[in-house]
């Protein structure tokens, strides 16, 4: 079992070699600032499906849960 502090920077290092160090960080930034729960979102994820195609799920499902202002 590893640690948190390796699976942190595991985690920001995937994060910027496909999203790039801007996109990794405004992804990181939007995790923090709202309810999101990773479990329930990945339990319905297709495996198939490219990275693009799983950060529009992820935003579409981020729109639909969010209240109205």
């Amino acid at each position: 079992m590893i640690t948190d502090t390796e699976i942190k920077t595991k985690g920001v290092c995937v994060l910027t070699q496909y999203l790039g160090d801007v996109e990794a960080e405004r992804f990181i930034a939007l995790i923090q600032r709202e309810p999101f729960n990773y479990t329930e979102w990945h339990q319905g994820l297709d495996e198939k499906l490219s990275i693009k195609e799983i950060s529009q799920e992820a935003m579409f499902l981020r729109k639909k849960k969010t209240p109205p202002e």
